[in-house]
């Protein structure tokens, strides 16, 4: 998946390029909140029908497995080294977009496109 690899390229690196004011954790959280957005979808087949809450719980979990890969990872990166704060960024952010799809979700059922 496209963006687990720019999650491991960016741990590659001996410094993030993070932009101007933007903190590390929110980094994380952004980059596994995108993570958690697009498994869910895959997860789900792409259709609003198979999101289910079982999928999101298994998306955030799949996701911060990921995380603590990658933690792991960047332990071998000279200058980097594994955080638990960092994985609870990633966390944070799966959990935030997997509920996002779910709120989208429940706005789909109440008020369905036109196709």
């Amino acid at each position: 998946m496209a963006q687990m690899a720019v999650i491991f390229g960016i741990s590659s690196l001996s410094k993030a390029p993070l932009p101007q004011g933007m903190s590390d954790h929110f980094g994380h959280s952004l980059g596994y909140a995108m993570l958690a957005v697009l498994v869910l979808r895959a997860l789900a087949g792409a259709t609003w029908s198979g999101i289910t809450t079982v999928r999101s719980l298994s998306t955030v979990i799949f996701c911060t497995l990921y995380g603590m890969s990658d933690e792991w990872h960047q332990s071998f990166v000279p200058g980097r080294t594994a955080a638990w704060d960092d994985v609870a960024a990633d966390l944070r952010g799966a959990v935030l977009g997997a509920v996002f799809v779910l709120i989208l979700h429940i706005i789909n059922k109440l008020w369905p496109t036109k196709t």
